[in-house]
């Protein structure tokens, strides 16, 4: 089972649950005008689409890169919505033969946007059929088997691709190289976050002051998914244990009871660190041996609790495995061995 399977348990991960798809597609900001945070990358997108728009051409295929929730499919959406135009919706994994990607593109209308989410994961014979799609808007469907085997040309209309990906050091560098347009997405600092709380309580009907929105959005990782999240949790015990009103304390008690602290760690991340401490004395130790020891796939520890850990600077990876830094042991109420402070370990050195 990987990252992007994990319910509940993983309660502020950023990947997509099946159970949240209609809550958040609800809280989706529909312009670039809406869209927060992520200055750089709305600026250039909307000089991409505003040139779009004065030629009557269909704009430039566009790669979305960054971890999961912070906008990607929003932006997707936006690009469609700001051209006129519909969009289609598939994601990798979904496409394993050539034929079902030759089956989104021909249904495809002239400067409709085709939206591919974790494109990374594409079969490649489905991958190398998009690149005469992309250049040439031709696929050639192969008819048949062997020696007698048959490419017949079809034509598409011409179409904006989206890409979005988490992990983009895992396109093949031909697929990269078709985009014209490439942006990363960046974690949200706490200003923009709490924009982003203000405008979902204000449209899920929640009483939200401002420091009950500093509080969650500083527990959030930087992430609006995660945001909103931890908002329809705290507005749950706002509703059932006070007055409904999302203040400082209620915010506080709501993330205790979820067991989310004040750095934004949940149950899995500090099992991954009490693990690393008290079971392995601050490592180094394996991934696949760490997960064990956390009760969860290697899958889930790397591309859920990690990326977060690291850039808490709490979890360093090293060339012998994950190690706990002292800013982990210290949020543990710790007192590291002296060598962790000696930064040997964190070098992979012996």
């Amino acid at each position: 089972m990987g990252a992007g399977d994990e319910t509940g348990d993983a309660l502020v991960s950023a990947y997509a649950e099946p159970a949240d798809f209609e809550v958040e597609a609800s809280l989706r900001p529909r312009s670039l005008d809406e869209f927060p945070g992520q200055p750089r990358v709305r600026e250039q997108l909307d000089l991409l689409l505003q040139g779009a728009r004065l030629r009557q051409r269909p704009p430039d295929h566009i790669l979305l890169s960054g971890p999961p929730g912070l906008g990607k499919t929003s932006l997707a959406m936006i690009v469609a919505a700001e051209l006129g135009v519909q969009i289609r919706i598939t994601s990798g994994p979904a496409i394993e033969r050539a034929g079902d990607l030759a089956s989104f593109l021909t249904q495809l209308s002239a400067g409709d946007v085709l939206f591919i989410d974790e494109i990374h994961r594409m079969a490649r014979p489905a991958e190398e059929l998009l690149y005469s799609a992309m250049e040439d808007f031709r696929v050639d469907v192969v008819v048949g088997k062997g020696p007698g085997a048959t490419a017949i040309p079809l034509d598409v209309e011409p179409f904006t691709l989206v890409g979005a990906t988490t992990r983009s050091g895992l396109l093949t560098s031909p697929l990269r190289d078709r985009f014209g347009f490439v942006a990363h997405l960046d974690f949200y600092d706490p200003a923009d976050l709490e924009t982003i709380l203000r405008r979902s309580a204000a449209i899920l009907g929640v009483r939200l002051d401002a420091d009950g929105a500093a509080e969650i959005a500083g527990r959030a990782r930087g992430t609006p998914r995660i945001a909103n999240r931890l908002l329809r949790r705290v507005r749950d015990f706002a509703e059932v244990r006070a007055d409904g009103v999302v203040t400082l304390p209620v915010a506080r008690a709501a993330l205790e009871v979820y067991e989310v602290d004040e750095l934004g760690l949940d149950r899995l991340d500090r099992g991954v660190l009490l693990a690393l401490v008290d079971l392995f004395g601050g490592g180094p130790v394996g991934l696949s041996t760490l997960a064990v020891a956390v009760g969860e796939q290697p899958e889930t520890v790397e591309e859920v609790a990690e990326p977060f850990l690291v850039r808490a600077g709490m979890l360093a990876r090293t060339p012998r495995g994950r190690v706990a830094t002292p800013a982990a042991w210290a949020h543990l109420g710790r007192t590291p061995p002296p060598v962790l402070g000696q930064g040997d370990l964190f070098l992979g050195g012996p």
